[in-house]
């Protein structure tokens, strides 16, 4: 939480002092305005889900929030929320209500798209599992969260890449940041790379019958899919497993905190973690593919000194940076993804983003290298849907 500093003042002194201006409490409803740049003809519907006082539900166009109710096993369609979207060329705004937690605004083209409700639960479009009737239609979203702390606001492509688009805030003093967006041809770009890779990664690439390149999975996704390789890594996670059975791996996961070291070696199969005190914090078994590509599993980070140490394991396993480079993590992305095994979707995408930053898997934000922008202060958001 954010601390403010507090002058004092002395009246025996005869001395004036001021404190530093209080910043103004974000909106009870943060304007949201969606502009269509896309270039495309097709109608554009929107949808505002997320959580709230621990109910899931969604959000209409003036901010009104409504839990979902009803739901069965297996699961019923939910009601048509949609919220018409802006024609290209135009802008639609919308309001954000504040706590709202795990905020996704989906954006769909030319059709609207299908939610099921389970009792309690919401089924969301998941594309790359079997049987998902969204499988055919253009779509994507952005992530967000936003609280008495502000706005958290990502375009976020781990799960997939699909519609371009570009996220910004602006804050109550007119400041503006603004990230996601591609490179002139970006979107061609990105698909075009993964089908010369071939193999598993042209196998993420998604097209529609009437010829439409719909999505590139994750290949976390792609894992679900059934068309990426549950073995990819294990060769490199071996070979990484095993340098640091003759060489010490320095983690040191606090960027605020340099002196707060790990040292990692390797022991019957097992990477095993010291403190600067020699305390034994964390162990790893070698992850799988899956485990990578998830940060998950046998790389699951919990909110402790193992779950930094995780984080920054997953982070170099992606970008193959592990095994190479003994302090971890680090922060020269020219030494992100130069290995023949690496995580070439992330890879892609992050070299067709203006900024550079993407998030390519669950933890690219070791070293801040997400497409993410956090205004504590918002006056209001945009999300712009960019030329195809």
């Amino acid at each position: 939480m954010r601390k403010l500093l507090l002058l004092a003042t002395s009246a025996l002194l005869g001395l004036t002092t001021l404190s530093p201006p209080a910043h103004a409490a974000p909106p009870n409803l943060l304007p949201l305005t969606v502009t269509n740049n896309s270039g495309r003809g097709d109608a554009v519907f929107l949808y505002i889900t997320g959580e709230m006082n621990g109910r899931l539900g969604y959000v209409n166009a003036s901010g009104q929030f409504t839990p979902w109710s009803g739901g069965t096993v297996p699961p019923s369609p939910a009601p048509d929320v949609s919220i018409p979207g802006p024609g290209n060329g135009g802008s639609r705004t919308l309001q954000i209500p504040i706590n709202l937690a795990g905020g996704r605004l989906y954006m769909s083209f030319r059709d609207k798209l299908k939610f099921g409700l389970v009792p309690n639960g919401l089924v969301q479009p998941a594309p790359w599992a079997a049987g998902d009737p969204n499988r055919d239609i253009l779509f994507d979203w952005s992530e967000f969260t936003y609280n008495g702390g502000g706005l958290w606001l990502n375009s976020s492509q781990v799960d997939m890449f699909s519609v371009p688009h570009a996220v910004e805030a602006t804050s109550q003093a007119g400041a503006t940041k603004r990230t996601g967006q591609l490179v002139s041809g970006g979107r061609n770009r990105v698909f075009d790379q993964h089908q010369q890779l071939g193999g598993d990664w042209a196998r993420l690439v998604h097209t529609r019958s009437d010829g439409t390149r719909l999505r590139v999975l994750n290949p976390s996704k792609g894992l679900d899919a059934g068309v990426f390789s549950s073995s990819y890594f294990q060769n490199y996670v071996s070979s990484a497993w095993s340098t640091y059975a003759n060489t010490p791996l320095t983690v040191v996961p606090y960027q605020n905190e340099p002196n707060r070291k790990f040292t990692g070696r390797t022991s019957g199969g097992v990477l095993t973690f010291t403190n600067t005190a020699g305390q034994q914090v964390a162990s790893f078994q070698q992850p799988s593919t899956r485990d990578v590509l998830n940060c998950d599993g046998r790389l699951a980070a919990p909110n402790n000194d193992v779950g930094a140490i995780s984080r920054s394991l997953c982070a170099a396993l992606n970008r193959s940076t592990l095994g190479y480079l003994h302090t971890q993590p680090t922060y020269d992305a020219s030494q992100f993804y130069t290995r023949s095994t690496t995580n070439h979707y992330s890879k892609i995408v992050h070299a067709n983003m203006v900024d550079g930053k993407a998030y390519g898997f669950a933890f690219d934000d070791v070293g801040a290298f997400e497409s993410l922008v956090h205004e504590p202060n918002p006056r209001s958001a945009k999300i712009t849907l960019t030329a195809f």
